[in-house]
């Protein structure tokens, strides 16, 4: 009887749980936790230190630009809005001009009087621009008045512009008629009046003026910080001039300040109202402020600009180092990294990277915006939404920034990887 063959028992397929034994022992699933992808990123941001660098400069320099602008441009309006609060928005000033009607452009003598007596009106205070020439001794010629010009002032102008003497005392109604004269303080710094000293004199056409006092700088007019002060009455009687006001200060009832602009033209000068030029100082700083609005969003575009060639530069950088470190992948994948784990790699590698200049020109802005606004004398105002959004900006910038390179570096086969 001839022996029957037995057929080879069929081959079962291995369960899923033990096709991952190998010599006995479980091979656990690839893991790449947050803290270990940290760590390899900036393995990779360390062993290309100059070319990191020079990543991070360009959104360095985009960050700083725009936390610079944005700091110098709080600090800015923050002191424009000190003074007009310390000016007032009630502060109108009347000056003659010459109108339709081709008159002399002046104000009569009592136009300030007849101002007073307009009901919301709180103080009125007027100056007489004169034509003699101010001189520190009487060896100057008298075409060298250093730019500063002789005004006969009313004892009122200080309060009406909320002006304050920095030395000395200012006119009032005994000083004013004799001959007594206060310095503005550019005035003071041409004539190089560091101290009020017994005595010390100022020449105004032929006459010797007794000095008495230095002011501070006025909230507004630059004109008058480049003046010397006389009394009004000492301006008559010294030189025999008319009293017609060159300018004329009006403090009034902020409520009641559009009423009363309506007929300052007609009480100044009820003859020629089109010859009445009437302005509001704090109108100018307004105007700065919105000037400088519109600067502030032109440089924010060209840092904006900046960050964006700083982006551009990351991703070319990310492309560069995942063609040179195409073995490291393909090594990588070999050793059981997934796509996704590359991805996240690269992807945080563009991150730090961004974080780096972000947090730099974070810092730099900040630095700049402090030594630039203490040298001015502002104060220092940084927004928050310069900080926080100039640096999530950077991160945003670098997350797009690494999203190809990442994606590119994960499709990459450990064959193809390896072999190149």
């Amino acid at each position: 009887m001839s022996r029957q063959r037995k057929k080879p028992a069929a081959v079962s397929s291995p369960a899923p749980e033990e096709s991952r034994r190998a010599g006995g022992r479980n091979l656990p699933p690839s893991r790449l936790g947050p803290l270990a992808v940290v760590g390899v990123a900036s393995d990779g941001l360390r062993g290309r230190k100059l070319r990191t660098a020079l990543s991070a400069l360009g959104i360095t320099i985009g960050i700083a630009a725009m936390v610079g602008v944005l700091g110098l441009s709080e600090s800015s309006r923050a002191d424009l809005q000190a003074q007009i609060a310390a000016l007032g928005t009630n502060l109108l000033t009347v000056e003659p001009s010459s109108g339709f009607g081709g008159g002399d452009g002046a104000l009569p003598a009592e136009t300030a009087a007849k101002i007073g007596r307009i009901g919301p009106v709180d103080l009125v205070a007027d100056t007489v621009t004169l034509d003699e020439a101010p001189r520190r001794n009487d060896l100057v010629s008298e075409n060298e008045t250093k730019g500063v010009t002789v005004v006969a002032a009313d004892i009122d102008l200080l309060d009406t512009l909320k002006a304050s003497v920095a030395d000395g005392v200012w006119l009032d109604e005994a000083t004013s008629a004799y001959q007594n004269v206060v310095l503005g303080s550019v005035a003071a710094d041409r004539y190089g009046v560091t101290g009020l000293d017994d005595g010390a004199q100022l020449r105004i056409g032929d006459e010797w003026f007794t000095i008495i006092g230095v002011l501070d700088e006025f909230p507004l007019s630059e004109d008058l910080d480049r003046s010397v002060f006389i009394g009004k009455d000492a301006a008559a009687s010294t030189f025999d001039v008319e009293l017609n006001p060159s300018t004329i200060f009006v403090r009034t009832d902020p409520d009641q300040i559009d009423a009363v602009r309506g007929v300052l033209s007609s009480t100044a000068d009820p003859e020629s109202p089109d010859e009445v030029s009437i302005s509001r100082p704090s109108d100018a700083l307004e105007a700065q402020a919105a000037a400088d609005n519109a600067f502030t969003a032109l440089f924010l575009g060209l840092g904006a600009v900046a960050l964006l060639v700083g982006g551009i530069g990351i991703a070319n950088v990310m492309v560069i180092a995942v063609i040179e470190r195409r073995n490291e992948i393909g090594l990588r994948r070999a050793l059981g990294a997934t796509r996704a784990h590359i991805r996240r790699q690269f992807l945080t590698e563009a991150l730090l990277l961004s974080a780096i200049g972000g947090a730099a020109g974070v810092g730099l802005g900040v630095a700049v915006t402090y030594l630039y606004a203490n040298y001015e004398g502002w104060t220092v105002v940084i927004p928050n939404v310069a900080i926080f959004g100039g640096f999530g900006a950077a991160i945003a910038i670098g997350a797009v920034a690494g999203l190809y390179p990442a994606t590119r570096a994960a499709r990459l086969a450990p064959t193809e990887a390896l072999r190149a």
